[in-house]
């Protein structure tokens, strides 16, 4: 989900991918942005990132990372400051080279009746979660794009109360 995201900002930045330093970049010039999709496993994301955040001088609190939750509902969105890894392996590794005090946006693909994580991590979206894919990786880069242009209080009002319209659930105003 983390990559959609990405995905979907670059895409409206008008912004290219290319390879270097263990992830895809993608640098959006005039606004001094750069997009990251390390190709590490999961679980050493945060070194190809700490690679990066050397590269362009950016420290910790300029770094939005942009993760699945398996621990939230399907198609809810949490952003916080700062905060712990709450047991996710790519945060884990990501805290380690910066700490706690970087932001992130955790978007929620619930556990879906799978027993274990990595098969849910790695397992297909139903097709009810396919249908609502797109409404929440929208939701999910207007949170990105809020926190680059307005802050991260501004973004985490938009993006917190919001929920996708899953299983008859109404979404929230934002």
């Amino acid at each position: 989900m983390g990559f959609r995201v990405v995905d979907e900002v670059a895409r409206r930045l008008g912004a290219s991918w290319r390879k270097k330093d263990g992830a895809a970049q993608a640098h959006v010039a005039p606004r001094a942005v750069v997009l990251v999709k390390p190709l590490s496993y999961m679980n050493d994301s945060g070194i190809p990132l700490s690679k990066i955040a050397r590269w362009w001088k950016t420290p910790p609190e300029d770094i939005l990372v942009v993760v699945d939750e398996l621990d939230l509902p399907f198609g809810r969105l949490r952003m916080r400051e700062s905060g712990g890894s709450g047991g996710h392996n790519g945060l884990r590794s990501i805290i380690e080279p910066f700490g706690q005090s970087f932001p992130r946006l955790r978007v929620g693909i619930g556990r879906g009746g799978e027993r274990d994580a990595i098969d849910r991590v790695l397992a297909t979206f139903s097709t009810t979660e396919e249908g609502a894919l797109a409404e929440i990786v929208t939701a999910a880069a207007d949170g990105v794009l809020a926190w680059l242009e307005r802050g991260p209080v501004d973004a985490m009002n938009l993006v917190n109360p919001w929920r996708a319209l899953v299983q008859g659930e109404g979404a929230a105003p934002g």
